[in-house]
């Protein structure tokens, strides 16, 4: 067989594409050498051999930031499709021996968190062989792990329009208006819309999925709420509203053991919002993964109704 140069990329070692991948995730060589339990400059030796082979530099020069060239960030997809790919045969492999085996990667939107590690439990129960990993994080976060491939499946209310996805609506997520047990509005059998905008508000942090359907519900209604605060994080919010800092609009899913917080009924609430199951349209889910989707559909509904 005739070998030319064009060919030479096929030497690319498994070794080198895993030092590479965990050296981007990582964003640096220190980091990704303690993680694969080896010495920097045997990264950076891999890392030379890398470039070598694909032919281009995969890191642009100076700076400690590890940013990709274009033949960086080609070779990183790559990378991301070789382990989604490998992770589905491994669990095909032990789904055909019997063992059911496998690795379940989940990226939930902060809101999201109060529902999904519930359902888990009785799915880890049947699949003990499962090893499941959680990223909990805002919108903004969870949509980059989206666009990077981190997860298997994602969980949130707004999935981004500009993306080709696979979206399964999942559970309702009504958002609703909870107050301080000493406001006046607790003695109110319906509070009506207009009185909010005189009302200091404690709302999550704009680009979130609950201020995003908040601020299209009240524009729609032409109404501007006096936001005292912007806050990251569901329980901050309670405890502030708890503790007489304002009033807010929360999903009715984060109200579980809230201390010292009382829901209101309000004109035109709650806002109707959806929580969505998400993939990538443009890779197949692993049969944990689409079990998983298979178990939330018809299990995990049963469950949510009782």
């Amino acid at each position: 067989m005739i070998c030319n140069s064009e060919e030479l990329i096929m030497h690319v070692t498994l070794r080198q594409l895993e030092i590479f991948e965990a050296v981007v995730r990582n964003g640096g060589v220190t980091t990704a050498a303690r993680e694969l339990h080896c010495t920097q400059p045997t990264v950076s030796i891999q890392l030379k051999q890398l470039a070598e082979q694909v032919g281009l530099p995969l890191f642009e020069r100076g700076g400690r930031n590890h940013r990709l060239t274009a033949a960086g960030e080609a070779l990183y997809q790559a990378c991301l499709l070789m382990s989604h790919a490998w992770s589905d045969f491994e669990a095909r492999i032990d789904d055909l021996k019997g063992l059911r085996k496998g690795r379940l990667r989940l990226g939930v939107v902060s809101t999201a968190q109060y529902l999904i590690p519930r359902l888990l439990g009785p799915f880890c129960k049947s699949y003990p062989g499962v090893d499941v990993s959680i990223e909990v994080a805002n919108r903004q976060r969870i949509v980059e792990r989206l666009k990077e491939g981190l997860d298997d499946l994602t969980f949130m209310s707004r999935p981004p329009e500009e993306m080709a996805l696979n979206v399964r609506p999942f559970v309702d997520n009504p958002l609703v208006l909870i107050v301080p047990e000493s406001h006046t509005f607790t003695h109110k059998k319906r509070v009506r819309l207009n009185e909010l905008g005189s009302e200091r508000m404690l709302l999550r942090e704009a680009g979130s999925g609950t201020r995003m359907a908040i601020d299209e519900f009240f524009a729609n209604a032409r109404m501007k709420l006096s936001v005292r605060m912007e806050i990251g994080s569901n329980e901050a919010i309670k405890q502030a509203v708890a503790g007489g800092l304002g009033i807010s609009i929360i999903s009715r899913h984060a109200l579980r053991e809230a201390a010292g917080v009382v829901e209101v009924d309000c004109e035109g609430l709650p806002i109707h919002s959806t929580w969505k199951i998400v993939s990538l349209a443009d890779r197949p889910l692993s049969l944990i993964g689409q079990r998983f989707v298979d178990y939330l559909l018809d299990e995990g509904m049963k469950l949510l109704a009782h």
